[in-house]
C-alpha cells in the first residue's frame, strides 16, 4: 500500500524506515563467537609446531583423553569461520548493501583469500614455497561460489544450503579414479587427495567444496534469523535442535559420518563408532566425527553447540574482560590468522635453540609422521605456549582493530 507522506508525522516514520538498514549495527555476539574460535584454532596449530606426539590425535590405536579433547575442541573453527562468514555478508545487507554489492564483496574476497593461501599462508607452515588447500583455500572458494548464490531468494538458499549438509555423504562411495583424467574435479569437489601436477609434485587438498560452500550459505541464511526481535530464542532452539539431532543420528550409527579410508596415510575419525577398551576412548569413539569432509555427523556437531553459544552471548557489551579480549580478535579475523601463523611458528624455532632439539624444515611442521627423533615437547608445555601466542597477538590485533575503525576511508583496508 503506498501512502503520500502528507503529514510531518508520516514523513519523519518514512525517513527513519529508509535509513535503517545502514544504521543496523554489528552484533557483539557474532565478533565475540568469532575471536572465540580464533583463540581455539592456536591451540591445534601450536600443538601441531611444537608437539612431541608423532600420531594423528584421533587414532584411536594410540590416543589418550586429553590429547583427543584438545584436537575435538579445535573442530569447532573451521564451520564456525564458513558459517560466519555468511553471516556476516547477510547482516551487511542490513547496514545498506545492495545483494550486487555482497555478491561482488564475495567475488573478491575469495579471490584475495585464494591468493593469500597459495603465497603468505602457505609460506608460514615451513617457511618456504608451499600451498595445499586448506581451510583459506576453502573459504576462498566457497565465497566464489557465493557470489552466484546470494542473487537467488534467501529461501532457497536455505534449502540448498541444508539439503547439501544432510545428503552430501550419499556421495562418498565415488571414488575420484571413476572420473578418468578429469579426478582432479571431483577431488576439489568432495573427496579429499592429492592433485599430480608433474610427476614429482602434488596439490594436496584436505577441504573440498560442496560441503563447506553449504555451510557458508546456511550462515547466509541464518543472517535473517538474527534479524528478529527474538533471535536469542530462535538461535538457542536451532542450536539445541541440531545438537539433539547429532546424538539421535551418531547414537543410531547408520548414516551421517561418511565411510573409513582417508588419503596422506592418517588413521583419521571415520565411519561408525564402536566400544572400545575403556570408557574414554568409548566416547572418544562417539565424538570422532569425520572432517575431511566434514560429515553430517561432524557439522551437526560443531554447528548445534556453537549456535547455543551464540545464542547465550546475545546482548553481550564486551567492554572488558575476556569477552573484550575475544571481541578484538573477532574483528580482526583475517589479520589474526596470518600473523598467528608465523608468530607460533617463529616460537617453534625458538623453542627448538633454546631446547637444543632440531629445526623443522619445510611443511613437515604439521606431518607428525616425519618429525625427527627427539623433537617436540609436551601436552602441557603446547598449552603454555598456546596462551602466551594468544596474549602476544592481543597488541597488533587490539591496535590494528583501532585503527581500521579510525580510517573507515581505507576501504582496501577491509582485505586484511
Amino acid at each position: 500500500m503506498v501512502t503520500p507522506a502528507t503529514s510531518p508525522i508520516v514523513a519523519r516514520v518514512s525517513t527513519k524506515i529508509t535509513v535503517l538498514p545502514a544504521q543496523t549495527p554489528r552484533l557483539v555476539s557474532v565478533d565475540v563467537l568469532r575471536g572465540l574460535v580464533l583463540v581455539i584454532m592456536a591451540l591445534d596449530h601450536t600443538r601441531d609446531f611444537i608437539s612431541s606426539i608423532r600420531f594423528a590425535p584421533e587414532d584411536l590405536a594410540h590416543t589418550y583423553g586429553a590429547l583427543f579433547f584438545t584436537r575435538f575442541i579445535t573442530h569447532y573453527c573451521a564451520p564456525v569461520f564458513s558459517f560466519l562468514a555468511g553471516t556476516g555478508a547477510y547482516l551487511s545487507t542490513r547496514r545498506g548493501k545492495s545483494i550486487q554489492q555482497v555478491s561482488w564483496f564475495f567475488l573478491t574476497r575469495g579471490l584475495w583469500l585464494l591468493l593469500l593461501e597459495i603465497t603468505v599462508v602457505g609460506f608460514a607452515w615451513g617457511f618456504v614455497p608451499w600451498a595445499h588447500g586448506g581451510v583459506i583455500w576453502i573459504l576462498g572458494w566457497s565465497m566464489v561460489a557465493m557470489a552466484l548464490i546470494v542473487r537467488l531468494p534467501l529461501r532457497w538458499i536455505a534449502v540448498l544450503g541444508l539439503g547439501t549438509i544432510a545428503t552430501h555423504n550419499l556421495l562418498d562411495r565415488i571414488d575420484p579414479a571413476s572420473f578418468g583424467k578429469f579426478d582432479w574435479a571431483w577431488t576439489l569437489l568432495h573427496t579429499p587427495g592429492r592433485i599430480a601436477i608433474t610427476d614429482n609434485l602434488s596439490f594436496p587438498v584436505l577441504y573440498v567444496l560442496i560441503p563447506w560452500v553449504a555451510v557458508m550459505a546456511v550462515g547466509f541464511a541464518f543472517g535473517a534469523v538474527l534479524m528478529r526481535p527474538d533471535r536469542r530464542k530462535w538461535t538457542l532452539t536451532l542450536g539445541i535442535s541440531a545438537t539433539a539431532l547429532f546424538f539421535l543420528l551418531r547414537g543410531v550409527n547408520l548414516y551421517g559420518n561418511g565411510i573409513a579410508g582417508l588419503p596422506f596415510g592418517f588413521p583419521r575419525s571415520a565411519g561408525p563408532w564402536s566400544v572400545q577398551p575403556t570408557l574414554t576412548l568409548t566416547v572418544t569413539s562417539f565424538f570422532n566425527t569425520l572432517k575431511y569432509p566434514p560429515s553430517l555427523d561432524y557439522l551437526l556437531m560443531t554447528l548445534g553447540p556453537s549456535l547455543i553459544v551464540l545464542g547465550l552471548l546475545d546482548g553481550a557489551k564486551a567492554v572488558h574482560g575476556l569477552s573484550r579480549i575475544l571481541l578484538v580478535y573477532g574483528r580482526v579475523p583475517l589479520f589474526y590468522y596470518v600473523l598467528h601463523l608465523y608468530l607460533i611458528h617463529v616460537l617453534a624455532i625458538a623453542v627448538a635453540l633454546i631446547s637444543h632439539q632440531p629445526i623443522l624444515h619445510g611443511h613437515l611442521g604439521v606431518d607428525l609422521a616425519q618429525r625427527p627423533p627427539g623433537y617436540g615437547h609436551s601436552l602441557p608445555f603446547v598449552y603454555a605456549m598456546w596462551i602466551l601466542a594468544v596474549a602476544i597477538l592481543y597488541v597488533p590485533c587490539n591496535w590494528f582493530m583501532a585503527y581500521r575503525a579510525r580510517r573507515r576511508d581505507l576501504t582496501w583496508l577491509s582485505y586484511l
